[in-house]
């Protein structure tokens, strides 16, 4: 049984055909341009295979509430020419299979709880760093929804005294996204992360904005690892300053065992860049099991 995947980026898309046990079999990346060049391209590599079931984990925000017209649908994204596309049922119409649909981020913390860092835990959240800011979580197994899904990209964070960068989210500003993720760096700093790795005030300043972000997180919903992944996170001198700030932030307030180590509660991905196409492949065997694919 083959299992269909995509991870569907605003930068790229990722497809890939595996196993129920999460073994890739073949993948390609294809460019996020138009939707009409972009599918096109994904479904030239899905003709080549026979699949049974489809997982997809998409850039948002995107409809996730099966009830809603626009189930499916990209909605208010900043790219204009998706803005309101109805990915879903494009993909099932060309397709014809059943089809699992969620966040990219979503998928990716399903696919690092099954496969990857936080396997054997029923719950994590996977934070991604880079163009925007992305945050996905399991809570008791299940992947976290409400009226919409997770958007922890964007909660607001206090402003660090020394920074008076004015944040780049064209919503809010100054949230999360406007302040820390990889283009709000390159704005503030005059460079790309990747020409600033010497320079300590660069990543003490991006290390306390997340460490806030993730106490946030760990007393709204407590998962038990927290995964941090993306291109900024791949300046692995973030981890140590992340885990610093956030015992600072924490302050003792939460006592448990998972937070007695930092070092194994704020990781990286086990799954490194396959956590959101594999994460898509434990979304289609998750929904086969609650609805009999």
């Amino acid at each position: 049984m083959l299992i269909g995947a995509i991870e569907a980026g605003g930068t790229k898309f990722v497809c890939g055909v595996g196993s129920r046990e999460g073994e890739i079999i073949e993948h390609c990346s294809i460019p996020t341009s138009t939707p009409e060049e972009t599918l096109e391209q994904v479904f030239a590599f899905f003709s080549k295979f026979t699949i049974n079931a489809l997982g997809v984990g998409t850039f948002g925000p995107a409809d996730l509430n099966p009830a809603s017209a626009s189930y499916g649908n990209i909605t208010t994204t900043p790219k204009v020419k998706w803005a309101g596309f109805p990915l879903l049922s494009t993909l099932q119409k060309e397709l014809n299979v059943p089809a699992a649909f969620d966040t990219d981020v979503n998928a990716a913390a399903l696919g690092e709880l099954t496969w990857g860092a936080a396997r054997g835990l029923d719950s994590c959240m996977y934070m991604t760093v880079g163009t925007g800011i992305g945050v996905g979580a399991v809570v008791d197994g299940k992947v976290l929804h409400g009226m919409n899904h997770p958007e922890m990209g964007h909660i607001l964070v206090r402003r660090h005294p020394s920074d008076s960068f004015q944040g780049l989210c064209p919503y809010h500003g100054d949230c999360l996204e406007g302040l820390a993720a990889g283009p709000a760096i390159e704005k503030r700093w005059g460079k790309k992360g990747t020409e600033l790795v010497d320079r300590l005030e660069v990543w003490e300043l991006e290390a306390d904005y997340i460490a806030q972000a993730l106490v946030n997180y760990a007393l709204i919903f407590g998962p038990k690892r927290m995964i941090l992944g993306g291109g900024v996170m791949k300046q692995q001198q973030l981890f140590p300053l992340i885990r610093e700030k956030f015992k600072i932030y924490m302050n003792g307030y939460l006592q448990n065992s998972f937070l007695d180590d930092l070092e194994t509660y704020i990781v990286p991905p086990a799954l490194n860049d396959f956590a959101g196409l594999k994460g898509s492949i434990a979304l289609a065997v998750l929904a086969s099991k609650v609805h009999s694919l």
